[in-house]
């Protein structure tokens, strides 16, 4: 990941990690060994204009890119796969799109190597159905980082509270998640002073995200609640081209 990083920099190609390998490298003081794990993909994002730059450029570096898929879903989402180490490259365009979209455009250019640790998180807990992954990589980021209104070494939930507010979907999944999170925190071994603090950012982002007013759409869609499926279904890609 540093690797590709520093290279399309030189190249002046705007990426910047998401995901799992990016949360590890935002733990400036390294994961708590409670939230350790492999890692077997990377992903990326960056910006509309540049897809086609990202496209050269993985080719350049000696990534096969799935031809079929880029073809269809380029504007959104590229893949591509390092077949000798067996690793795949997801290149998020413009937005990260799964069971929620969450905007990234804007947001790309704000922080060096990573997206800001909002959209880390945003991205994680967007998933309808989520797994041990995801809450284990929720939890180390916020376990490393405390919850506040900046973005930087702190987890901007003013961010994450005004996207849920404007989207009843996402709030609905988010919080959902947010609560499971909550739930499992126990399961993993910290010092109990850790575990509390990080109970504590959680329920300190959980209240930013019921406090902020909601917009009028998600009032709106709120009435119908849970009678009509809100969340998208991805689909799942992971072959070779």
């Amino acid at each position: 990941g540093k690797r590709l990083l520093a290279r399309a920099e030189a190249e002046g190609v705007p990426l910047r990690l998401l995901g799992g390998v990016a949360i590890r490298l935002r733990a400036s003081r390294g994961l708590p060994a409670a939230f350790a794990r492999d890692y077997k993909d990377l992903d990326f994002v960056t910006v509309r204009r540049a897809g086609g730059s990202a496209t050269a450029f993985f080719r350049a570096e000696g990534y096969e890119p799935h031809v079929a898929f880029n073809a269809l879903q380029g504007n959104e989402r590229l893949l591509f796969f390092d077949n000798e180490h067996d690793r795949q490259v997801d290149v998020f365009v413009g937005r990260f799109s799964m069971s929620h979209r969450i905007p990234l455009e804007n947001r790309v250019d704000l922080e060096p190597g990573t997206v800001p640790l909002a959209e880390l998180l945003l991205t994680k807990l967007q998933i309808a159905q989520l797994n041990e992954k995801d809450v284990r990589d929720a939890l180390a980021l916020l376990c490393c980082h405390r919850v506040g209104d900046t973005d930087g070494d702190q987890l901007n939930g003013k961010r994450v509270a005004e996207l849920c507010a404007a989207d009843w979907g996402l709030w609905r999944t988010f919080t959902a998640n947010l609560a499971s999170c909550r739930d499992y925190a126990r399961d993993y071994h910290l010092p109990a002073s850790e575990r509390e603090e990080m109970v504590a950012q959680l329920d300190r982002l959980a209240d930013m995200i019921e406090r902020e007013p909601k917009s009028r759409a998600w009032k709106l869609r709120a009435k119908i609640g849970d009678r009509k499926r809100w969340y998208e279904l991805p689909e799942e890609v992971g072959s070779g081209p």
